[in-house]
């Protein structure tokens, strides 16, 4: 069966068809229609919705029912997800499982509701205190908004740590068409951790505070070999980079704008191909490597160069030989076109200096 829907509703349909059984947020613009589509939905099947009075407590109703071992759903924007960090990171110090949705859009501060992929660092790199790190998954399409929020559900719990499906103003607001999942996800056994309230699990705790020194870097001991662990769950999709001599690097909806652009270039001579990560984190830096080898490289981003940083930080880190790799991007809410990837293309093969980006087009 299929649907015709918008990315936001997608969401929550994925969040559905993987358990969710409690959503808790704030609507802010490009996100609000995942609170809207929750709040028509949950109710109907004898779930749970809540509109909390802002994403602070939004992401603290997210930690309360993941440590009752609920399936806990929340959804916001730029300024939201800042306010959600100190939350976020509990529920790493905390290990507990739980999905947030980032449609973001161009910040600093404010900033507008236009789409952008600044919130990159943040959502990677652990946006609160501490050495944690949430499973962040980024889909490019209606479909991906849908199976990647399941997917999302699925590492969470079996990793117990949140995890964040990335996306933007523009995957949000989209309508496509949505091939419904053939069958809900089972639902994870938690009585090993969660506080259910039975003779069973008397004996969990949870809790993010460890008294001692000894005791805190113990835990973190702990917590990074998990986030080592989860790296064979690392995704990745490469398209017409077989003979490739340009590798387009992105992510998202510029993954997308990639494809286009390294089909136009084929019409016009030259060989590329676009390497695109499903997950950020773990990040499939052995797979990027292997792809790039070689060839010359250009990441599409709509950010100040984020993760074309990243690029570069996983290649050194995989211990690769260093590669040319190019920066063609837009900011601001400012969607980079097809004809500005190809001129950037160009320029890259013509010969700018190895590892330099091409510039921002304006």
């Amino acid at each position: 069966m299929t649907k015709f829907v918008k990315g936001n509703e997608a969401v929550v349909i994925g969040a559905m068809y993987a358990g969710c059984d409690v959503y808790f947020g704030y609507p802010i613009t490009p996100a609000s229609e995942i609170a809207h589509a929750a709040a028509r939905w949950f109710p109907s099947v004898g779930r749970e919705f809540l509109q909390a009075e802002c994403e602070t407590a939004s992401i603290n109703m997210v930690y309360g029912a993941a440590a009752a071992g609920r399936l806990a759903l929340t959804a916001t924007s730029g300024p939201g997800m800042s306010l959600m960090q100190e939350g976020l990171s509990y529920m790493a110090g905390a290990d507990l499982p739980g999905v947030v949705v980032n449609i973001m859009r161009a910040g600093p501060g404010l900033g507008n509701v236009y789409p952008e992929q600044g919130d990159y660092n943040q959502a990677v790199k652990g946006g609160g205190h501490g050495n944690y790190r949430c499973v962040v998954l980024a889909p490019a399409s209606v479909q991906e908004m849908c199976d990647l929020t399941m997917r999302a559900f699925e590492l969470s719990f079996k990793y117990l740590t949140p995890a964040i499906v990335l996306a933007d103003g523009l995957l949000g607001q989209m309508m496509e068409t949505l091939a419904l999942p053939e069958r809900e996800m089972p639902k994870p056994d938690t009585t090993s951790w969660a506080v259910h309230g039975t003779p069973e699990t008397r004996g969990n705790l949870v809790v993010s505070i460890r008294p001692t020194a000894l005791e805190q870097e113990a835990h973190n001991v702990r917590l990074q070999a998990k986030y080592a662990a989860m790296q064979v769950e690392a995704q990745h999709e490469t398209y017409l980079c077989d003979d490739a001599e340009l590798v387009l690097v992105a992510y998202g909806i510029s993954s997308r704008i990639a494809r286009t652009a390294a089909e136009a270039l084929r019409e016009q001579g030259v060989k590329a191909g676009v390497f695109r990560p499903l997950s950020l984190s773990p990040f499939p830096a052995p797979a990027l490597c292997r792809t790039i080898e070689g060839r010359r490289a250009l990441v599409v981003e709509l950010s100040s160069g984020q993760f074309h940083d990243d690029v570069l930080l996983q290649i050194a880190k995989a211990g690769a030989r260093y590669q040319p790799v190019g920066l063609c991007n837009r900011m601001g809410g400012m969607v980079v076109t097809v004809d500005e990837v190809v001129a950037a293309a160009k320029r890259e093969l013509a010969g700018g200096a190895p590892g330099e980006p091409s510039g921002r087009l304006s």
